[in-house]
């Protein structure tokens, strides 16, 4: 099974300028919870945008540039490679960003959406989601408090 996992703003921002534009240690937590163990198939800017590489994971990197090198990485030059690698795991995630969700969109069986209920300004987006291909199989809120800003859902989709 093929997991996006996002989180996005109401507009359906992603980030600006390589980083998240808000801060949600839950979501963080929840991250790292379901995609311990697995492959992670990112774009090449989300990879460098870690300070490290993230523990416990098999990292895939997507990039046009053949001559691209990531250190601990796995590096490919398309999304259909990507899957390739990640064949033997039973759950790989795609994590982002923005145009690689869009590439990942049709190959995806769920989606592991944390909806962000703001609007900010952003230069990366998620792809917007057909409710006639996706349905909802799991919501659950969670309010701001001390430690988050804005109020968040996690909503799973899965494919029809």
């Amino acid at each position: 099974m093929i997991t996006m996992i996002a989180a996005a703003a109401e507009n359906d921002t992603l980030g600006k300028d390589n980083e998240l534009v808000w801060h949600l240690p839950d979501d963080f937590k929840r991250f790292k919870q379901l995609t311990t163990g697995h492959h992670i198939i990112m774009g090449r800017k989300t990879f460098e945008s870690f300070p490290k590489l993230l523990p416990k994971r098999t990292h895939v990197v997507i990039t046009r540039n053949q001559e691209y090198q990531a250190e601990g990485a796995i590096v490919v030059h398309s999304m259909e490679a990507a899957l390739a690698v990640a064949k033997e795991d039973a759950q790989p995630f795609i994590i982002g960003g923005g145009e690689i969700y869009t590439l990942g969109m049709e190959y995806a069986d769920c989606i592991e959406l944390t909806r962000v209920h703001a609007k900010y300004k952003g230069d990366a987006f998620f792809p917007s989601i057909d409710p006639t291909v996706w349905e909802i199989t799991h919501k659950e809120l969670h309010g701001a408090d001390e430690r988050h800003e804005v109020a968040f859902s996690y909503i799973t989709y899965k494919r029809k």
